[in-house]
């Protein structure tokens, strides 16, 4: 983030007359907040800092920071964050986090990080004493780093509620990632499951697996107890990545957020043993399917809602939404009367806020809220105390990271937002710049008055027009700041900032490795080098130089490495996101430098996979062949990664004649199902059939005669989000 950017106004949000949005406080990487009684707000930060904002100010201390013991990774990180309902009494909080367990943040190897779940007592001085920390729910393996879930939340029974992802990859078999990651499935691990615990860890008696035989606590610190039978922490299971729930207010009742993987994104109802389908299922339909939409399994519970990925039509107001992430109710009275108990939810990657409500009929209601949150925004919402009334806070990564707050004023005059630009905002002295307020707006479209401080000590300047101009006569960095007042007598409640160095220049930075030309290989070490020069300082040490990196996908990102500082940091090649990702994943990396009066550059550069093909072909031809759960005809030339593990699959099946062919060997002397380890050349994988008497049946192992080709799709319900959709079957 740069620091011209703190504290500026965001006029791209529009919301519904009535409703306005203003900036709380900026913070790098904020996932989660929590709120005492006595009105602090408690930030989680994905690389493990607990921050307060108290008295109007976030605290330049953190409260706790567990960064030396907190993996941070892909989308590891301390991620969640509740406050216990009796914290007056009390003084706990209850953090999720991932534990650096086996001193490497490593994924898909033998001992992986592990998420924990873990109270601490927060002094009334706004300090955690890392020695309060008592465990109550760990060893919960985060096994490719991502898909680790992390909310938590109290309901009205006392019960403390933990939602938990599948994990990214398959638990024991790493090269099943994505769709092939069968991990939810199980009932002998807490992955992909919602899980229910008492505050000190212990079992409530009504969870589904709590007094089965053989039944196990497979997150005591202690150490998971052996055996094969299902976790008693379990409420309910069948989830990809839950990564935010809500309760609704004064209840046990909840709604989970379930992040998608190829075609939908859905909102289940809590319900206390339910199965949700993953990885057999993806929103209402079978697993990357839009059309093969029939009622679920038996055994298995649909969501309420449900959405397609971005590939809607203009008119969608789900066009460009791929990533379902925070998620509240709007507890009665906070709002207006017909947002009582209304669930919003919000889209990481499009930026967008939603509104649904749902009848005592279960008819359920979807409109669109809020626009222009930005990319990478609204992580986690909820609601908190605002003045007498209460508001909607939200934890976003956009513009370098914020806490924002949307307030309901009703028909009242709503205060105007500030936004400032500058140029030029560096050089050398005396420095004559240009401000630019006209991004600044009024929520009501009243006229605006300007109010400059332009932080050099000279008198505050009123304009009636969003531009002027001032020169710094003098050398050092100054903050100016905008405030704007509407044609009624509202001022903005914060004012916009912007950094301006008079006799300074920001660095210039260069990265030299990974070069442009390098096409990496899955699990590659890459060695990130770079360097800095600034006009003023001369070259800058490694000390001053900090490190992150990106996996693109599609429209939006996951994070690979958070901010890291010095040079020559070894970042490891990630695998692509799924096989479709195999032609749009890279990997970007950004190096920025700071000078020693603060200013920063930051550059980066995309870092590409080598791309290598992989003919699938069958003997006799036309046969069907499956590469990570998706069927292909032959022969067709598959897409891979160097060192990216195809699991590849030989179904029996009928040929074009009628005749039912059988597996009989692959070309690389593989099993029927196995993994192709690509290599780093274009390469062929052969599998030859031999033809049986029809319904004969395989002497495979059963596991092995599992057909995971998608079944005949029927037609479904119109793909329509957004519009009023009934109760869908159980």
């Amino acid at each position: 983030m740069a620091p011209e950017d703190l504290g500026s106004g965001s006029a791209a949000i529009t919301l519904p007359a009535g409703y306005s949005d203003v900036l709380v406080t900026p913070v790098p990487q904020p996932t989660s907040v929590g709120f005492t009684p006595d009105g602090r707000i408690l930030i989680t930060t994905q690389p493990g800092q607990l921050r307060v904002f108290a008295g109007g100010a976030l605290l330049p201390t953190p409260a706790l920071n567990l960064a030396s013991k907190v993996c941070s990774n892909s989308e590891r990180g301390l991620l969640g964050i509740a406050v216990d309902p009796v914290f007056a009494t009390t003084r706990h909080i209850f953090l999720y986090y991932t534990f650096n367990k086996f001193n490497s943040c490593t994924s898909n190897v033998s001992n992986v990080p592990v998420n924990r779940v873990s109270r601490f007592t927060l002094s009334d001085a706004n300090r955690v004493d890392p020695a309060s920390e008592l465990v109550l729910l760990d060893n919960i393996p985060s096994t490719g780093g991502n898909h680790n879930g992390g909310d938590l939340h109290f309901g009205s029974n006392g019960y403390l509620y933990v939602s938990v992802g599948d994990g990214g990859c398959q638990l024991g078999n790493p090269s099943r990632c994505a769709g092939q990651n069968t991990t939810a499935r199980r009932l002998d691990v807490p992955l992909g499951k919602i899980l229910r615990v008492r505050k000190n860890g212990l079992i409530p008696p009504d969870n589904p697996f709590a007094a089965t035989p053989g039944s196990r606590r497979c997150t005591q610190p202690a150490g998971v107890p052996p055996g094969t039978g299902p976790c008693q922490e379990i409420f309910a299971t069948g989830l990809r990545n839950p990564f935010r729930f809500a309760m609704r207010p004064g209840t046990s009742n909840f709604f989970i957020n379930d992040v998608g993987q190829g075609v939908w994104e859905e909102i289940n109802e809590g319900i206390l043993g339910a199965d949700y389908g993953w990885n057999t299922r993806e929103g209402h339909c079978a697993n990357n399917s839009t059309t093969s939409c029939q009622p679920p399994p038996a055994g298995m519970t649909n969501p309420i809602f449900d959405y397609k990925h971005g590939t809607n039509p203009s008119s969608s107001p789900f066009q460009g939404c791929n990533s379902i992430t925070g998620g509240t109710f709007a507890p009665p009275g906070a709002w207006a009367p017909a947002d009582d108990n209304a669930y919003f939810f919000s889209d990481y990657v499009c930026g967008k806020m939603f509104k649904l409500t749902r009848t005592s009929g279960g008819v359920v209601t979807v409109s669109q809220f809020a626009t222009g949150l930005g990319n990478s925004s609204a992580v986690t919402l909820r609601f908190g105390p605002a003045g007498t009334r209460q508001a909607l806070y939200y934890t976003t990564y956009a513009r370098g990271g914020e806490v924002r707050r949307i307030t309901y004023t009703d028909t009242s005059n709503r205060l105007p937002l500030a936004a400032v630009s500058a140029f030029p905002t560096q050089g050398a002295f005396p420095l004559t710049v240009d401000f630019n307020g006209s991004a600044s707006s009024d929520p009501d479209g009243d006229s605006l008055t300007y109010f400059w401080n332009f932080g050099d000590g000279t008198t505050e300047t009123q304009t009636p027009s969003a531009t002027t101009r001032h020169a710094y006569t003098r050398n050092g960095t100054f903050f100016a700041t905008l405030r704007v007042r509407d044609s009624r007598g509202a001022m903005s409640s914060r004012s916009a900032t912007i950094r301006i160095d008079s006799g300074n220049t920001a660095p210039s930075v260069t990265i030299s490795s990974p070069s442009t030309s390098l096409r990496f290989r899955v699990g590659q070490s890459l060695v990130l080098t770079g360097s800095a020069t600034d006009a003023e300082d001369g070259p800058l040490p490694d000390s001053q130089l900090t490190w992150h990196a990106l996996l693109h996908h599609n429209e939006h990102t996951h994070p690979l490495m958070t901010a890291t500082t010095g040079n020559n940091i070894i970042l490891t090649a990630p695998s692509p996101e799924d096989l479709p990702a195999v032609t749009t994943n890279y990997v970007e990396v950004l190096l920025i430098a700071t000078d020693y009066r603060g200013r920063t550059t930051t550059v980066s550069r995309n870092v590409l996979p080598r791309i290598v093909d992989v003919v699938m072909t069958s003997i006799p031809s036309g046969l069907r062949l499956e590469v990570n759960g998706t069927s292909f005809l032959t022969p067709v030339t598959i897409k891979s990664w160097e060192r990216y593990t195809l699991n590849v699959a030989a179904p029996p099946q009928f040929d074009s004649q009628g005749v039912w062919q059988v597996w009989s060997s692959w070309s690389d002397g593989g099993a029927r199902v196995h993994g192709y380890l690509t290599p780093a050349t274009n390469s062929s994988l052969v599998a030859t059939f031999e033809g049986t008497a029809a319904g004969q049946v395989d002497t495979a192992p059963p596991e092995e005669l599992d057909d995971t080709s998608t079944p005949p799709e029927s037609p479904g319900p119109p793909d329509a989000p957004g519009e009023i959709i009934g109760p869908r079957a159980p």
